[in-house]
């Protein structure tokens, strides 16, 4: 079994397993709005058509508990064009692709590819290839061993590209994007007041 079929097979039975609700024990809730919802289902419905597999997931939720929020299932999808619109588009919904490559240097050149860039991980026990992932990958926050989520309160976010709005929010260069500085000297001498 390659690592491809592996990690498929382990993300599958992770999303499995996933709780989707308005609760604070569940991993995800609803989508934003009913618009958010619908450009995510026609995402999948043209990646689809376009020849992609969906794995798991696709779809609303029409159960009872969830049928009147905008509730989206988690979504696994492969064989999806690097190139095509699914590829292509931040759809801040619970859908992910996945990409078959024959090694490191065109997994880096595929996620290069996006026109997104605010983070990005590798997971790995080769400190080289760490390395090299984070003086070559395009993205605002890079990760090894960990996912792809936001900064630390303390240190600077953002993402490169078509990613956030080009400065770093959070940490101390928030008070440059947040700031307009002066410069102020003060001689002080009562008497000449």
């Amino acid at each position: 079994m390659t690592v491809y079929d592996r990690f498929r097979a382990m993300l599958l039975e992770a999303t499995g397993t996933l709780r989707v609700g308005a609760g604070d024990e569940d991993d995800f809730g609803p989508v934003i709005n009913e618009r958010q919802l619908s450009s995510m289902l026609s995402a999948v419905e043209q990646a689809r058509a376009a020849g992609a597999v969906v794995l798991t997931g696709g779809g609303r939720f029409t159960d009872e508990a969830r049928t009147a929020g905008y509730y989206m299932q988690p979504t696994v999808i492969e064989q999806a064009d690097p190139a095509g619109e699914m590829s292509r588009t931040e759809l801040f919904g619970p859908i992910t692709c996945l990409y078959r490559v024959k090694g490191f240097d065109q997994a880096l050149a595929l996620a290069n590819q996006s026109p997104f860039g605010l983070t990005a991980a590798i997971h790995t026990t080769s400190l080289h290839r760490a390395m090299t992932f984070l003086g070559r990958i395009r993205s605002g926050v890079a990760v090894v061993n960990g996912g792809t989520y936001g900064s630390e309160p303390h240190m600077p976010f953002g993402g490169l590209r078509q990613s956030g709005n080009g400065w770093r929010e959070a940490g101390a260069e928030a008070l440059d994007v947040y700031s307009e500085w002066k410069t102020v000297y003060i001689n002080h001498d009562p008497g000449a007041v």
